[in-house]
């Protein structure tokens, strides 16, 4: 029995997140500039530059990583999205200003933990729609207007969002759908708004059923029925929804849509559909076509883990990327004449190695962009035009044909087209290589004043260049710097970085009021990372005269997460996306049926690092009467699985198992643990596996996903080990857990749990 394993320790596995802070330089005005780093999830970390006040320690964020970008107000704002918050900033040019009712590193000194927060902001940038969580899993969907940042609650309990944002805003930013319980409704801006839910309802089904189109109409696809909802049409049918239809009728699919696992785009015309039937095969579908049988289709390798859809007037490429060994190759696919019959047939096309791509407005060329860089792309001869950057970089936007927003690793710049030569113009800086005050003489002599106060310009390096701002208008480029030597020390402050040791921030930086002899952080932080001064009820001025002190962290506790995968191989490719961008390392039970039905899949899981396991070599209860279990047979299983996992991928299992529906018995353990393998026992059960025909024959009702990870967030423990079990279920399910694994990561890195493998925590266990 010593190796049957119950896991409730506390572990050490390292960090998902955390924020240290660099480079600190004291102006005499008493103004710290300083820089802040965030180790986020999975491999990523940005870099952001702050100027604080210490008098009365307000902020101003003077750089903007561009790990999420939009465009808003017809192309003159872009909003920038990152670990620091949510800010918008002039196309023409500007520092970044923080958006109205959002949590932000400036506005109350914290950050982002797990994703950046999923929104969706109004096309005109005057509204955006978020979902603040009541619950790990669940929210109420709030509008807010960005310029007065009143909050209106639109609906509770809805869904937190995991692949999808639950609304969409119509393209002139008037109206909006939602999807809430299995539904969906509509909501326009306006005073004449339907307060009761029932006179918005639109009908059963889920975001990824509706689209909207071009021209302001939606379709909404129910069952296999294909409906088209005029924009003004909205507001009268929901009203007398009773005994008229909403929408009419435009085609009839050959299949019926699974919200589950199906996705649907609309041609620039409005006059076709794309149909991403399970994730696995593409079918074009133009509206009203009476013969589905020779319409073009695609279907893609199984390693496919995210697709882009370029669909232009005369063609529709298709971005993949593929995971090959343990690289991840992009690969494209090509349908001209679009939706016009006689129909030809997708075919193989060569694009640049980039992952990422968007289309121009008229659909002639095309942005390909990931960690090597940027490149143009003419989508009409198909060949490279030019290397618009060789930086690393995070996003792109179309300004229109001939203007584009590049977001690198150091810049975000407008580029514009002019006769094949690009003109660049910066926006704002991303990140900085150095930084420091200009000589005091030199910015007086400038007659420049300080947004904070004070003559001092403030100076950044971004690669080669120099570039100055006075910390209210836009960064310029600046040929001959003259640079103040930093300091640490003003006639009433003293500044220093103090070591944490453990928690979310490695450092903190340190205000010693010289005056009074007090000190304080420039943050307080507790057990799961930063709050406020001002959000902890702490006096900053009581703070500043020496009366507050540094709490100290506590250690993180982990789980284990592992994925069980018993004879269906659905919902992988979205966990191994889901695991890469977490950075996590995660177990997977491998039976020998699954293996042989799916060798690519265990090759794509092996070949992504992940920690690999048995789960016997057929899917049977071990625990039933009905087998006579001896510790030959249990040997012998585990050894035909061992070797089925060699021959795919010529690795070996980890001696790490647990029996088919974690049914053991003493015996079955004892057998295990003489051949060498150690018993995985779960203590959380999120009942996954609980099908459709299960809870019909048993008269129970069938949990959601949603409230799967509220109670798995409920019962789990530091070391406990969380199963979920990929692939369809035969008897059905209205949703699965799979598919919320994004939530579930979320709630955790926001409790402060590292998550880790099987066997990390057993090493902590020994």
């Amino acid at each position: 029995m010593k190796n049957k394993l119950f896991f409730f320790c506390l572990l050490t596995i390292p960090l998902s997140a955390e924020v240290s802070f660099d480079r600190l330089d004291l102006s005499n005005d008493s103004r710290l500039l300083f820089q802040a780093r965030y180790s986020g999830v999975g491999n990523s970390s940005q870099d952001g530059l702050f100027l604080s006040r210490l008098t009365d320690l307000t902020m101003r964020q003077l750089t903007a990583f561009p790990e999420k970008m939009v465009l808003l107000e017809e192309g003159n704002v872009i909003q920038v999205q990152n670990a620091f918050g949510c800010a918008r900033m002039q196309v023409a040019g500007g520092l970044p200003s923080l958006v109205n009712g959002f949590d932000s590193f400036v506005g109350n000194i914290s950050v982002s933990k797990g994703r950046v927060e999923p929104i969706a902001a109004s096309e005109n940038g005057k509204w955006i729609l978020r979902v603040e969580p009541v619950s790990a899993a669940y929210g109420n969907l709030m509008l807010m207007s960005v310029d007065s940042g009143k909050k209106t609650l639109i609906a509770t309990h809805v869904e937190c969002p995991d692949r999808y944002f639950p609304a969409l805003w119509s393209p002139d930013s008037q109206v909006f759908i939602y999807e809430r319980g299995g539904n969906l409704y509509y909501y326009p801006i306006g005073d004449t708004i339907p307060r009761d839910e029932r006179y918005r309802l639109i009908g059963e089904g889920s975001i990824v059923t509706a689209a909207w189109g071009k021209f302001g109409d939606f379709f909404y696809i129910k069952g296999s029925t294909v409906y088209r909802v005029r924009g003004s049409e909205v507001f009268f049918r929901s009203i007398y929804r009773d005994f008229l239809e909403i929408g009419v009728s435009v085609g009839t699919l050959p299949f019926s849509f699974d919200k589950n696992f199906d996705q649907f785009y609309v041609s620039p015309s409005s006059n076709a559909l794309l149909l991403f039937k399970g994730g696995k095969t593409l079918f074009l579908y133009p509206l009203g076509a009476n013969d589905v049988n020779s319409l073009p289709f695609l279907r893609l390798p199984e390693s496919c883990f995210k697709i882009t859809v370029l669909w232009a007037p005369d063609s529709i490429t298709i971005v993949a990327g593929i995971r090959k060994q343990r690289k991840k190759v992009p690969m494209a696919f090509r349908l001209n004449g679009a939706y016009s019959a006689p129909y030809g047939a997708f075919t193989p096309m060569t694009i640049p190695a980039f992952l990422n791509a968007a289309l121009s407005p008229d659909g002639k060329k095309i942005l390909f962009w990931g960690e090597k860089g940027v490149v143009l792309f003419d989508n009409v001869n198909l060949k490279v035009l030019q290397d618009v950057s060789e930086s690393q970089t995070y996003s792109c936007i179309w300004l229109g044909n001939e203007e584009f927003v590049v977001g690198d690793a150091k810049k975000i710049e407008r580029v514009s087209i002019d006769k094949n030569e690009l003109k660049r113009d910066l926006i704002c800086l991303a990140s900085v290589d150095a930084f420091a005050f200009e000589s005091q003489a030199v910015s007086a002599a400038a007659g420049q004043e300080s947004a904070l106060g004070g003559p001092t310009r403030i100076l950044a390096k971004s690669g080669q260049e120099w570039f100055v701002t006075d910390g209210q208008g836009a960064w310029s480029k600046i040929d001959a710097p003259i640079i103040r030597e930093a300091s640490v020390v003003s006639g009433r402050y003293r500044v220093y970085l103090e070591n944490q040791g453990k928690g979310d921030f490695v450092n903190l930086p340190m205000i010693r009021n010289m005056a009074s002899v007090g000190t304080l952080p420039l943050l307080r932080v507790n057990g799961t990372g930063g709050e406020s001064l001002s959000r902890q009820g702490v006096n900053q001025k009581t703070m500043m005269n020496g009366s507050g002190a540094s709490s100290v962290p506590l250690n993180k506790p982990s789980v284990a997460v592992c994925f069980d995968l018993y004879n269906d191989d659905a919902g992988l490719n979205d966990t191994l996306t889901a695991l890469d961008a977490f950075g996590v390392k995660a177990t997977f039970f491998l039976n020998g049926e699954f293996m042989r039905q799916h060798p690519q899949a265990v090759q794509d899981i092996a070949d992504a690092g992940h920690e690999t396991a048995s789960m016997f070599f057929a899917v049977i209860n071990l625990s039933t009467a009905r087998y006579q279990i001896d510790a030959n047979f249990i040997s012998r299983g585990l050894a035909r699985n061992e070797d089925e996992f060699f021959q795919i991928t010529g690795r070996e299992l980890q001696l790490l198992w647990h029996p088919p529906f974690y049914a053991a018995s003493s015996d079955i353990i004892e057998a295990a643990s003489e051949a060498g393998y150690r018993t995985v026992i779960r203590d959380i059960d999120p009942m996954d596996s609980f099908s459709n025909d299960d809870a019909a024959r048993m008269g129970i009702l069938q949990s959601t996903a949603s409230s799967m990870v509220d109670r798995i967030m409920e019962t789990k423990r530091a070391g406990s080990i969380i199963p979920i079990r990929l692939g369809l279920l035969s008897g059905g399910r209205n949703d699965y857990l799979f598919h919320h694994i994004n939530v579930l990561f979320d709630a955790l890195i926001k409790e402060g749990y590292s998550i880790g493998t099987v066997s990390e925590v057993i090493k902590q266990t020994q």
